[in-house]
């Protein structure tokens, strides 16, 4: 008979991030791409379909280990994994001219195209979901679903191109972009930093609205978000956001599915409408008691997505 504490421990380690790309059963490439070499971790490619992974801001391709984990132990792998490391995170370079959303969607659709793929599903967290409508928008006959998990919407982008009302709406997105700014300026000093406060648990405090039960998460979690927090990119992605115009997401043809949870600081009251007025054929899924990491807090819930969209594939 499991006890409160076995299940309390069973659901830590499904939130666990791992480094190691053959634990994840994937493989680590790097692509050159018209802004420099992307690194990705891959799957065994067994039909022409991807299934793209785009991380956050805050992030890396490690963001979606918990979400293959829990695929692997239910006993359904996601099929042809494309996880990168966005141009300014992770393993991949910033690019040349500063992060820039349509010239990181072409980089992200060269590293899938180089990989041998004709179509794709793309799944996209925060503001990798921004960038995942990007590249659907631009090739509305080539990808067939978008899969949103707590995405970065109207009042994130608000909140960038008007910092006083933007910020009084969504403070903590507000204080999070004060924070890169501040660490930004530090230059070189603020890796160090990073693990100081992360050693010290003062970063797990810091980053606690990020999460609905921050106690609950796994401490790899917040080790990854020290090693992998990139500030100069985060600014940069926020410019870029500010100077992005989402009316370009009426052209997605696919059906867009998204999930959240009911504790996201970085989520408004009219996200979901704006993005309903934009594309044709959206849904989203509410989940009680996640905050803004659905696929680390409750990554089965992304999976379920995830398997509707390629059991809809007429042929795998």
């Amino acid at each position: 008979m499991r006890g409160p504490d076995d299940c309390k421990m069973a659901s830590t380690a499904r939130t666990r991030l791992t480094t190691d790309a053959e634990t994840a059963g994937l493989r680590a490439v790097q692509v050159s791409t018209a802004i420099g070499v992307v690194s990705a971790r891959v799957g065994v490619r067994r039909s022409p379909v991807a299934t793209v992974l785009l991380h956050g801001a805050a992030g890396s391709w490690t963001t979606w280990t918990p979400l293959l984990r829990e695929a692997e132990l239910s006993g359904r792998p996601v099929p042809n994994v494309v996880a990168l490391d966005l141009p300014g995170w992770g393993e991949s370079a910033p690019p040349p001219g500063g992060v820039d959303i349509a010239r990181t969607a072409m980089a992200v659709l060269e590293v899938v195209r180089q990989l041998g793929y004709r179509r794709w599903i793309l799944v996209g967290h925060s503001l990798g979901g921004a960038l995942a409508l990007d590249i659907a928008a631009r090739t509305p006959e080539l990808t067939d679903t978008v899969i949103l998990v707590s995405p970065s919407g109207a009042a994130v982008f608000d909140a960038v191109r008007r910092p006083v009302r933007g910020g009084r709406r969504l403070p903590a997105f507000a204080g999070m972009l004060l924070a890169m700014r501040f660490l930004r300026s530090l230059g070189g000093a603020a890796p160090g930093l990073l693990r100081v406060l992360e050693r010290e648990g003062l970063l797990r405090v810091l980053s606690s609205p990020l999460f609905a039960a921050p106690r609950d998460i796994d401490p790899t979690v917040i080790r990854a978000l020290a090693a992998e927090i990139r500030p100069a990119s985060f600014v940069a992605a926020a410019r870029a956001a500010a100077a992005y115009d989402e009316s370009s997401w009426r052209g997605i043809r696919c059906p867009v599915r998204a999930v959240g949870g009911d504790r996201d600081v970085f989520v408004g009251a009219a996200d979901e409408a704006a993005l309903s007025a934009l594309i044709a054929d959206f849904a989203e899924t509410t989940i009680p008691g996640v905050g803004h990491f659905a696929a680390v807090e409750r990554p089965a819930a992304v999976l379920a997505l995830i398997d509707r969209a390629f059991a809809a594939q007429p042929t795998l």
